[in-house]
Protein backbone atom coordinates (compact mmCIF):
# COMPACT_ATOMS: atom_id res chain seq x y z
CA UNK A 1 0.00 0.00 0.00
CA UNK A 2 1.77 3.71 -1.05
CA UNK A 3 1.75 6.03 1.99
CA UNK A 4 -0.30 8.42 -0.24
CA UNK A 5 -3.05 5.51 -0.42
CA UNK A 6 -2.49 5.81 3.42
CA UNK A 7 -2.56 9.21 4.49
CA UNK A 8 -6.09 9.48 2.30
CA UNK A 9 -7.69 6.61 4.30
CA UNK A 10 -9.53 7.58 7.68
CA UNK A 11 -7.41 6.12 10.99
CA UNK A 12 -9.56 3.64 12.93
CA UNK A 13 -10.09 5.59 16.55
CA UNK A 14 -7.83 2.62 18.16
CA UNK A 15 -5.25 3.97 15.89
CA UNK A 16 -5.52 7.56 16.73
CA UNK A 17 -3.55 9.27 19.90
CA UNK A 18 -4.51 12.00 21.70
CA UNK A 19 -2.28 13.91 23.64
CA UNK A 20 -3.35 16.26 26.42
CA UNK A 21 -0.31 18.89 27.49
CA UNK A 22 -1.23 20.08 30.87
CA UNK A 23 0.59 21.10 34.02
CA UNK A 24 -0.65 20.58 37.63
CA UNK A 25 -3.24 22.70 39.59
CA UNK A 26 -4.10 24.09 36.29
CA UNK A 27 -8.26 24.41 36.21
CA UNK A 28 -8.33 24.67 32.35
CA UNK A 29 -6.47 21.22 32.31
CA UNK A 30 -8.84 19.02 34.81
CA UNK A 31 -11.72 20.56 32.13
CA UNK A 32 -10.07 19.71 29.28
CA UNK A 33 -9.10 16.09 30.82
CA UNK A 34 -12.79 15.59 31.57
CA UNK A 35 -13.90 16.42 27.78
CA UNK A 36 -10.83 14.30 26.61
CA UNK A 37 -11.61 11.11 28.70
CA UNK A 38 -15.10 11.48 28.04
CA UNK A 39 -14.67 11.68 23.70
CA UNK A 40 -12.02 9.41 23.54
CA UNK A 41 -13.54 7.08 25.85
CA UNK A 42 -17.10 6.75 23.88
CA UNK A 43 -14.56 6.41 20.95
CA UNK A 44 -12.48 3.89 21.53
CA UNK A 45 -9.69 6.14 21.30
CA UNK A 46 -6.45 6.23 23.55
CA UNK A 47 -5.21 9.24 25.33
CA UNK A 48 -2.21 10.04 27.20
CA UNK A 49 -1.50 13.24 29.36
CA UNK A 50 1.59 15.13 29.19
CA UNK A 51 3.40 17.20 31.92
CA UNK A 52 4.54 20.80 30.81
CA UNK A 53 6.65 21.07 33.80
CA UNK A 54 8.74 17.41 33.28
CA UNK A 55 9.32 18.18 29.48
CA UNK A 56 11.52 20.98 28.40
CA UNK A 57 10.74 21.20 24.77
CA UNK A 58 6.97 20.64 25.57
CA UNK A 59 7.25 23.72 28.20
CA UNK A 60 9.07 25.75 25.27
CA UNK A 61 6.77 24.92 22.66
CA UNK A 62 3.21 25.18 24.41
CA UNK A 63 3.72 26.92 28.35
CA UNK A 64 1.81 30.21 26.81
CA UNK A 65 -1.30 27.92 25.27
CA UNK A 66 -2.00 25.18 27.83
CA UNK A 67 -3.83 22.74 28.22
CA UNK A 68 -2.87 21.81 24.75
CA UNK A 69 -4.22 18.86 23.04
CA UNK A 70 -2.61 17.20 20.06
CA UNK A 71 -4.21 14.81 18.19
CA UNK A 72 -1.93 12.31 16.25
CA UNK A 73 1.40 14.06 17.33
CA UNK A 74 -0.30 17.88 15.71
CA UNK A 75 -1.89 20.46 17.70
CA UNK A 76 -5.71 20.46 17.69
CA UNK A 77 -6.81 23.18 20.10
CA UNK A 78 -5.87 24.91 23.27
CA UNK A 79 -7.03 26.35 26.11
CA UNK A 80 -10.59 25.09 26.10
CA UNK A 81 -11.52 22.10 24.33
CA UNK A 82 -14.70 22.05 22.09
CA UNK A 83 -16.13 18.01 22.73
CA UNK A 84 -18.37 18.79 19.14
CA UNK A 85 -15.13 19.74 17.56
CA UNK A 86 -13.08 17.10 19.19
CA UNK A 87 -15.35 14.18 18.13
CA UNK A 88 -15.43 15.53 14.60
CA UNK A 89 -11.69 15.64 14.68
CA UNK A 90 -11.46 12.17 15.30
CA UNK A 91 -14.06 11.00 12.69
CA UNK A 92 -17.16 10.60 14.55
Amino acid sequence: MSPLFRRNTPAAPRDRLVTLVRKPGCHLCDDAQVVVEKVCGELGVPWEQKDITQDPELHDRYWEQIPVVLIDGSQHTFWRVNEDRLRKALGD
